[in-house]
């Protein structure tokens, strides 16, 4: 399965094709490598790309899914583009006046939908949970506010980025002031 990263200020697709032992058969983007990788120490790695040796030593960034990537001569700031990054990204969208709608940025299959129409819910209320990858995921209202739509039932198969639910905001006391 591709994952996305987020290489400085460029987004880029990773799928491994093929892995024994230190062999790795990779497409990333458009392009296939086959590189031989072996972890020198912890955060360490030595890596074989056509009898070239390119080492890199990796650091955990200020947030889970942030990495900086050091070789000899550059440095990368490296994040993982998981479900959940997309979700929120895609949340943070503007709601003002309009409806928000849930989607899960992955296929997979939905496992409850504790809300119907008519529903009130609150900012961070789960309004769905999609089961991808061996995981269940639960997706929560962006805001305080009235489902208007379930376009999916439970046990449903869905595609990446299909609407789920959609949800009216109700103006909160602090958006009066």
């Amino acid at each position: 399965m591709p994952l996305e990263f987020k290489i400085d200020n460029r987004t880029v697709t990773v799928e491994i094709l093929e892995k024994k032992d230190t062999f790795y058969r990779v497409k990333i983007g458009n392009r296939l490598y086959e590189l031989d990788v072996t972890k020198a120490a912890n955060g360490i790695y030595s890596l074989l790309y056509h009898n070239h040796s390119i080492n890199m030593e990796m650091i955990e960034g200020d947030t889970p899914n942030k990495y900086i990537v050091n070789t000899l001569s550059d440095e990368y700031e490296i994040e993982v583009i998981d479900a959940k990054a997309k979700y929120l990204a895609a949340s943070k969208s503007d709601i003002e006046g309009g409806e928000t709608i849930i989607s899960s940025p992955m296929p997979g299959k939905i496992v409850k939908i504790p809300v119907g129409k008519g529903t009130i819910v609150e900012k961070n209320d789960t309004v769905i949970i999609v089961a991808a990858m061996k995981m269940e995921s639960e997706y929560k209202s962006p805001v305080k506010g009235r489902v208007i739509k379930v376009y999916v039932n439970e046990n449903d198969t869905i595609k990446g980025n299909e609407p789920l639910v959609e949800i009216e905001p109700i103006p909160t006391d602090a958006d009066n002031q």
